[in-house]
């Protein structure tokens, strides 16, 4: 997982970001890939952010916890 800090932009109709080098070969990023983003705007708390999944998921949260540290440290 990398993480890095952005500012959305105006481009065109639409809203976009621009992710610095140093991201783009952290990730080993290049042109046409599919990439996947956990968007957090910086005033949501957590909340906020884990309130949006209320019944959406059924898992404790323990299994919850167990489950993002084997995928974090995996890969």
């Amino acid at each position: 997982m990398i993480e890095c800090e952005t500012t959305a932009k105006k481009w065109g109709n639409s809203i976009g970001v621009i992710l610095p080098k140093d991201v783009l070969e952290r990730g080993e990023i290049k042109e046409n890939d599919t990439i996947r983003f956990l968007l957090i705007k910086e005033n949501q708390t957590p909340k906020k952010i884990f309130g949006m999944f209320k019944g959406r998921i059924h898992k404790g949260t323990q299994e919850l916890k167990d489950q993002i540290r084997r995928e974090v440290h995996n890969d």
